[in-house]
């Protein structure tokens, strides 16, 4: 059953449950209002007759004549004689009544008579020593034919209201639904990698959540193939090519083309090759597992006075030679939780990567924002030039002087999997300013 039908449905049964309820309690009230509303009609009725004869206006003689011509079903009853000198009603019904009925009983309001019910209110006659009483009686039956009228009606308005409620629920959920529909079409598009056909989907609410999550998963899900694709194209062109230097250096040597000391020099460029080639063997092996792996963080307490202190002491042999002037800042006191040998790792990566672009200073800060830690790293090189910056920390990707382009995306892979972020942008050195942020 489609998502429209099951809600429908439910929004069908939830009203018809609901109404049921309320035209059960209303059935039972209605004629509980009726009988009370009766008796106090029969009350003031009875009230009325009760001062006329208590003031003396109708005559003994002329009594029953009088109540005779008010139309009403009455009897006139002695409470001290328990005997029933007049009634309005046949004499058969009465003396049924009589038997079936306790008539010295003030307090009982409905009196019984073969299956039928009378609602009766009594009225006495002063002076009440005389033990005279009006007894006015109003079948049941017909305040159970203005119940059920009133019942009648109310169920034709419930029909109606049932019948608008549903086509206003059709509409609705129609509307909840087609969102969904439109998406369901979107997903299938993502599903067979169409990203360039995606539309965006006009809805509200959670409903509009949702479509602009799919469509930012889409938009990351095209950059992590388009990446992926660059990364074998660039990965088998970083190992193709010493490859191609073993392989023609080999065959060389293997052939007798080169003489003793280009055989020497084939050799020594064979075994840098070589090395080259697993330094990026390795960075590729540890980048997939930094990406792959959450297992390999062992987060712990660092103070990052002393990591610095360590980034900057093994910095110091490449800083010596380069003649850079390498310093740094931090602020004390400052405590973070992470994996401090892979955080070293990344930082280091970064200074590396600074000196190496640097022409002769390198400036480290740490310091603390709005409960953040933030690790500036700046150079005075040329900087990262602006259609670079958005891809500097993929894979392979390097500037003029870059080695295997993977030391920065191993930072990357290293800090955002301690929670944290980093951004390149320009520095006021004038070279590149790589920020690395921990929020607290």
């Amino acid at each position: 059953m489609k998502l429209q039908s099951q809600l429908n449905a439910a929004f069908t049964a939830l009203l018809i449950v609901i109404l049921a309820v309320t035209g059960y309690v209303i059935y039972s009230l209605i004629l509980d209002m009726l009988i009370e509303d009766e008796q106090r009609q029969l009350k003031q009725n009875g009230e009325i007759l009760a001062d006329i004869i208590n003031v003396g206006q109708v005559s003994d003689a002329n009594l029953t004549e009088f109540l005779e011509n008010q139309n009403l079903q009455l009897i006139m009853y002695n409470e001290n004689t328990n005997v029933i000198p007049y009634s309005t009603i046949p004499s058969t019904m009465v003396r049924g009544l009589f038997e079936n009925n306790d008539f010295s009983a003030r307090g009982e309001a409905l009196w019984e008579y073969k299956n039928a019910r009378y609602v009766t209110s009594r009225i006495i006659i002063t002076p009440e020593s005389n033990g005279d009483q009006l007894i006015l009686l109003t079948p049941l039956n017909d305040l159970q034919k203005v119940q059920q009228q009133f019942i009648f009606r109310l169920l034709i308005v419930f029909l109606i209201g049932t019948a608008v409620a549903i086509l206003l629920s059709y509409f609705l959920t129609n509307k909840l639904v087609t969102p969904l529909s439109q998406l369901k079409r979107q997903l299938k598009k993502v599903e067979n990698r169409q990203f360039e056909d995606i539309d965006r989907i006009k809805a509200t609410g959670e409903i509009k959540e949702v479509e602009q999550s799919v469509y930012d998963m889409a938009t990351e899900l095209k950059q992590y193939i388009s990446s992926q694709q660059t990364f074998f194209q660039n990965a088998s062109h970083e190992l193709k090519t010493p490859l191609m230097t073993i392989q023609g250096y080999a065959e060389g040597i293997r052939d007798g083309i080169f003489d003793e000391n280009d055989q020497d020099k084939g050799l020594e460029v064979m075994v840098t090759e070589v090395k080259r080639l697993k330094k990026i063997i390795n960075e590729m092996i540890l980048l997939a597992k930094l990406d792959s792996d959450s297992e390999v963080y062992n987060k712990e307490k660092i103070y990052v006075e002393e990591l610095i202190e360590q980034v900057v002491a093994r910095a110091l042999p490449i800083v010596n030679e380069k003649d850079i002037n390498l310093s740094h800042e931090v602020n004390p006191d400052i405590v973070l939780y992470a994996d401090e040998e892979k955080l070293l790792r990344a930082l280091l990566n970064l200074v590396f990567n600074a000196i190496r672009h640097a022409e002769s200073t390198v400036r480290i800060r740490v310091q603390t924002k709005d409960s953040s830690t933030h690790f500036i790293i700046e150079d005075d090189g040329e900087g990262v030039a602006e259609d670079l910056m958005p891809h500097i920390f993929h894979r392979f990707v390097k500037g003029k002087t870059g080695e295997t382009g993977l030391g920065l995306a191993i930072a990357r892979a290293i800090i955002e999997q301690s929670n944290g972020k980093i951004t390149v942008d320009k520095s006021e050195l004038g070279g590149a300013k790589f920020e690395v942020i921990f929020v607290s």
